[in-house]
């Protein structure tokens, strides 16, 4: 480290005030800050306040909650393939197959992304923000795994420059910048991100007579059309191949979906990581849960289809509403900021889900449409917290 740390100082004259490379020098400071503090020393008199924490931190902090669903994700996506072509596969088969899948959507999302937060920062001479960090992986994981590379670069250009850079950048976006890419390529290719066959990545091979590619959701819609109870129908779907949509399946993850929204247990380790450290709301999350089922059960009282009379708590383990919730929602730039309001947000969140999948049978899945119709409603939400707090102290000043 010793040597990295040389090098950068040597170089760094080149990219001060007055250097061949001055314009850059975003960039590089950028890149040091990765591996070492920045050498800034406050000269002002008076109290100071020292945080180890930082932005890099925290963004980093969320990038590691992100493995478990990352890595469940790699395997599960060679899970599903050998399972369509039925052939039996080992664990580092599956890795393998995983791997060769999800790792360039990874480095597509990063590289292209990083390009244009790097030439945003060089034309606008504003230091490099680390909050693609966190953006880079969160478009990887809900992307289905055998999307058109050139789709993901599209996407995550429109959702850096259109989501966060005409806003200011970093911490100025009023819209989540994963789910902007995501929302993009649901509105302008819905046939590579949507649909029964899209989940699985066949190859050049053919998915064996009976399997169908359909998600969880899709199963559940389709079985409230045919008027046959969705748990009768996601139970056995696909059950003579050894699969089917079964609560613990569903919870555990081993389900078609994108790479990292199908499994709710890795997206709850991930919430107890942001939660210990501190980075994430758990009202944000609990209230997100919290909304799911109870509109599930409102559903359940006015069920006029089998799709409204499904269980409530197996909206919580369908789609990609715990990934969402957890991840998504809790986004600290996005999201509601006064404490009230994240307990409103959150809510709101799992409410509006659970409408979208019932109630609306183009889209299935509500939690990309609740997280970016709730990110709009946030300033609006904490306004009117802090009016009725403030009515509130005026009143007890009064009396």
């Amino acid at each position: 480290m010793k040597a990295l740390q040389n090098l950068f100082d040597s170089i760094k004259p080149n990219f001060e005030k007055g250097g061949k490379w001055e314009k850059f020098y975003t960039l590089y400071e950028g890149h040091r800050t990765i591996a070492f503090a920045p050498d800034l020393v406050t000269k002002a008199k008076g109290a100071q306040i020292k945080d180890a924490t930082d932005l890099k931190r925290v963004m980093i902090t969320v990038v590691i909650a992100m493995i478990p669903a990352l890595i469940f994700g790699i395997l599960n996506v060679g899970e599903q393939h050998f399972l369509a072509v039925g052939e039996t596969a080992g664990f580092g088969d599956k890795v393998l197959f995983g791997l060769i899948s999800v790792l360039p959507i990874l480095i597509v999302s990063y590289g292209v992304g990083l390009v244009t937060e790097f030439i945003f920062c060089v034309v606008r001479n504003h230091p490099v923000s680390e909050g693609f960090l966190v953006s880079g992986m969160l478009i990887a994981l809900v992307m289905p795994p055998h999307i058109p590379l050139w789709q993901i670069a599209l996407a995550t250009i429109f959702a850096v420059v259109i989501g966060k850079e005409v806003f200011g950048g970093t911490g100025m976006n009023i819209l989540n910048v994963a789910m902007t890419a995501r929302a993009f390529l649901y509105f302008a290719y819905p046939a590579q991100i949507s649909g029964d066959q899209v989940w699985t990545y066949l190859g050049d091979k053919a998915a064996v007579d009976g399997f169908s590619g359909a998600t969880a959701l899709g199963v559940a819609y389709g079985a409230s059309t045919e008027g046959t109870p969705v748990v009768e129908a996601l139970a056995s779907h696909n059950a003579a191949m050894g699969a089917d949509f079964s609560f613990m399946n569903m919870f555990m993850g081993w389900i078609p979906g994108s790479i990292g929204e199908t499994s709710t247990l890795m997206a709850l380790i991930g919430a107890v990581i942001l939660i210990y450290t501190g980075v994430a709301s758990w009202k944000i999350i609990v209230g997100g849960f919290g909304g799911a089922y109870a509109m599930g059960l409102l559903m359940n009282a006015l069920a006029v289809n089998e799709y409204m009379a499904m269980p409530a708590h197996y909206h919580l383990v369908m789609g990609g509403l715990a990934f969402g919730v957890v991840f998504m929602a809790t986004d600290p730039v996005s999201a509601a900021q006064t404490e009230t309001g994240k307990w409103i947000y959150g809510i709101l969140i799992g409410f509006m889900t659970v409408v979208i999948r019932v109630t609306n049978p183009a889209y299935p899945e509500g939690i990309m449409l609740a997280v970016l119709l709730m990110n709009v409603f946030a300033p609006l939400i904490d306004y009117y917290v802090v009016k009725a707090n403030k009515t509130r102290r005026l009143q007890r000043a009064t009396v």
